[in-house]
């Protein structure tokens, strides 16, 4: 039932996915010239033989994401507000391009693009990086959800304020924090794929834990209080239950949208949950599953997929929405 695939090897640092477009070590006088607040936060390596920033200073991170976003995507318009969750852009992209690649497999080889193909991004945040990302790089059409109405309002004013989404992203506010799919998804409504960061602490002190520890190794010292460098409200980073309940009761409710999606997907960042989220794929009856393995750097994570659609079945959803 399970099928993994490894993200191809090759010579690049971060062994990104070959059509991310940041394997290279950052371009800093490229992304200064896209963004000029960015200069204020160059400073050399500690090796001081190339530039950098302090990953470990939240205002530099959110910097970089302006430039990076500016540079490469062409959003002029991205803020988010203070304490919210501001995303590694490169490991977020490669989620998008593995997607896309699973989407060709019923292609003919080839990544279906165009607002015709619509995603539906289950937590999309404040910071909406997966609706930019994926409409810029392929113009797919999305629909963002959040529970947090503060969350929703910044990604509808990144929206509004770059022209090029405005007429792709549409951001719904869900009302209740255990659902995923009742409340937001319309009356037949289809999607070609869902995506989701889930929140994968189970409590605030774990999610602390886990900040302290991500900063004491950004720093080389030991660190007693979490100062969150990428940011995250309690909703996006953490959940009674953590990421393995999460994953389960969106499974289980994903049965609902059988024949309404295509492909489920979301990110795994805990590689014990997996057998415990292959059980529950198979108990409520997805037809195939599939595991792709992600890295970046010393950080590996994985994407499961899944779907209720039979082989023909799958064939005449891409002949139908995508083969005109």
């Amino acid at each position: 039932m399970n099928n993994t695939k490894k993200s191809p090897n090759n010579t690049s640092k971060t062994n990104l996915h070959p059509r991310n477009k940041h394997r290279d070590r950052y371009d800093f006088p490229a992304l200064i010239a896209s963004c000029p607040a960015l200069a204020a936060y160059i400073q050399p390596n500690p090796y001081n033989n190339s530039d950098t920033i302090d990953f470990a200073d939240p205002n530099a991170v959110k910097t970089l994401n302006k430039a990076i976003l500016s540079h490469f995507y062409g959003i002029k318009n991205w803020d988010i507000p203070p304490q919210y969750l501001c995303p590694p852009i490169p490991g977020r992209a490669d989620y998008l391009h593995y997607m896309a690649d699973l989407l060709a497999e019923s292609n003919n080889g080839v990544v279906p693009t165009g607002k015709a193909v619509r995603c539906l991004d289950i937590g999309v945040g404040a910071n909406c990086v997966y609706p930019m990302i994926g409409h810029q790089e392929y113009g797919w059409s999305f629909v963002g959800t959040d529970i947090d109405p503060i969350a929703i309002k910044s990604a509808k004013n990144i929206v509004e304020f770059n022209p090029t989404l405005k007429d792709s992203v549409d951001c719904r506010l869900q009302k209740s924090s255990e659902l995923f799919f009742e409340g937001v998804v319309k009356n037949k409504e289809l999607f070609d794929l869902t995506v989701c960061n889930p929140p994968f602490h189970a409590s605030m002190e774990e999610a602390n834990a886990g900040t302290i520890r991500k900063q004491s190794n950004l720093t080389g010292q030991k660190v007693t209080n979490s100062i969150l460098n990428f940011g995250g409200k309690n909703g996006e980073l953490w959940c009674d239950g953590g990421e393995n309940k999460f994953i389960w009761l969106m499974i289980k409710e994903s049965v609902e949208m059988a024949d309404s999606c295509f492909w489920f997907s979301t990110l795994v960042s805990k590689k014990e949950n997996l057998v415990s989220i292959y059980k529950s794929l198979q108990k409520v009856g997805a037809t195939d599953v599939k595991t792709i393995e992600m890295s970046q750097g010393q950080k590996v994570s994985r994407v499961v997929a899944w779907t209720f659609l039979t082989p023909e079945q799958q064939i005449q959803w891409a002949k139908k929405r995508w083969q005109k």
